[in-house]
């Protein structure tokens, strides 16, 4: 068969399982997992993912999953992927009760595209020059920082982003290129968005300590840490005039503990922190003014302050190359569809540390109502948040893995991969680990 055809064949598997794949993709929505702890979804993806045939499926990084359709030789291997976590949104209509996680992210249709790619690659597997892997990534959504810090300490995992921990576990170490999608929202119709950047983050843990005293009788005998807190989120608010535009630089602290009990003057305050930017010379100059403000402003009032600045996620760069072939297969099965390349998104992901390690794409399609990360967030095509990504995901690896994989092999040559070991060391300048 030539390519068109396996791309017709695949494509046949996936229409015929379509009801079987969207309700697939709400029942993740149904069951939302904060990431490291997504156990049910891993079980139910890891379960779709033998009934498509596809071999090998090994955990990774605690409650991924890692997976293989192989083809009739190994020339390249490319990875598709779907993240199992939710975020936090406790007013969610589909929001778990006790953690607040809800699918306001789009992941749960994510993994319904994954499960849908497995039926369209292993119909057609047997005729690939190389081999497809599929990975559940876990914990994409950068939450919980103080948690995640206790699985580190315990040596659960080394790296808060899902994708980070597989990178160092060697999970990419025989992948040649990746690809995912991501949900875009608020257009009506079929909208493709190729090219997209995102940015790049550094996470800070702060502690601002001060010192205790009875808040009513005697607050002279005590050093407020709150205050500190507060002043030093007016001094970082002091700082924005002197980000420059085109850093597209977002610095976001929030308060996650205020003292302990109103009538004592706190004296243990918590902070976290994102200071993001579309480059990593932008994130670590951002850096250290912030660290400059919040030290300031511990010095002013008398506090001691600790800042524990994390590794956070790279800004999202993607292959052109790839990328292309997923914008010719929109316009070859989607032609009424608005394709726009290199749209800059202002969150961040993990898929960002990947396009730093080897050949990527992170494209998004519509198919969404709402805000992401907000409780409107919801499906409202079930055919573009669903059924098309995974036809397009399923044709573009197709198109790599055709024909000897000669396009697979001209990508790996053009852009060379690096080791996790080039990926630690590269955090490790970024925020100078001690």
């Amino acid at each position: 068969m030539d390519k068109n055809q396996l791309k017709q064949q695949a494509n046949a598997a996936i229409e015929a399982n379509r009801e079987a794949i969207i309700a697939f993709g709400k029942a993740c929505r149904a069951t939302p997992e904060l990431g490291y702890a997504e156990y049910v979804t891993s079980a139910a993806v890891k379960s779709q993912l033998e009934d498509a045939g596809i071999q090998d499926i090994h955990h990774v990084a605690l409650t991924g999953l890692k997976g293989w359709a192989y083809g009739k030789t190994h020339t390249a291997k490319v990875m598709i992927m779907g993240e199992l976590d939710a975020v936090i949104s406790p007013q969610h209509p589909h929001a778990n009760p006790v953690t607040g996680a809800a699918h306001a992210c789009g992941h749960a249709a994510q993994l319904a595209v994954l499960v849908g790619c497995a039926m369209g690659i292993s119909a057609v597997a047997a005729h690939l020059d190389g081999d497809v892997c599929f990975a559940a990534t876990p914990a994409e959504e950068y939450v919980q920082i103080s948690e995640r810090q206790a699985l580190r300490r315990e040596g659960k995992i080394a790296w808060l982003g899902g994708k980070q921990q597989m990178i160092a576990e060697g999970a990419f170490d025989d992948i040649d290129m990746a690809m995912m999608v991501h949900a875009e929202t608020n257009f009506p119709g079929a909208h493709i968005v190729t090219g997209g950047t995102s940015l790049g983050f550094i996470g800070k843990e702060i502690r601002f300590i001060g010192k205790e005293a009875h808040a009513g009788s005697a607050p002279w005998l005590g050093v407020n840490a709150l205050y500190a807190a507060t002043l030093s989120l007016q001094a970082i608010n002091a700082l924005r005039e002197t980000f420059r535009d085109i850093d597209r630089v977002r610095v976001h602290p929030i308060i996650t503990k205020g003292g302990d009990i109103v009538n004592t003057v706190p004296a243990d305050v918590r902070m976290e922190c994102f200071v993001r930017a579309a480059n990593t010379e932008a994130m670590k100059n951002v850096n250290a003014q912030v660290n400059r403000a919040i030290k300031g402003c511990a010095y002013a009032l008398g506090a001691e302050v600790e800042i524990i600045d994390i590794p956070g996620y790279y800004p999202l760069i993607q292959n052109p190359c790839i990328g292309k072939l997923f914008a010719h297969n929109t316009q070859t099965i989607a032609p009424d569809a608005l394709v726009e390349d290199g749209k800059p998104f202002g969150g961040s992901t993990d898929m960002g540390d990947v396009t730093w390690l080897l050949p990527a794409i992170h494209p998004s399609v519509s198919g969404f109502n709402g805000i992401l990360h907000s409780a409107e967030l919801d499906v409202a095509d079930d055919d573009l948040a669903y059924i098309l990504p995974a036809k397009l995901l399923t044709m573009t690896a197709i198109d790599l893995l055709a024909d000897g994989a000669k396009a697979a092999l001209e990508i790996k040559e053009a852009y060379p991969r690096k080791s996790k070991e080039e990926y630690a060391a590269f955090w490790d300048e970024i925020i100078k680990v001690q």
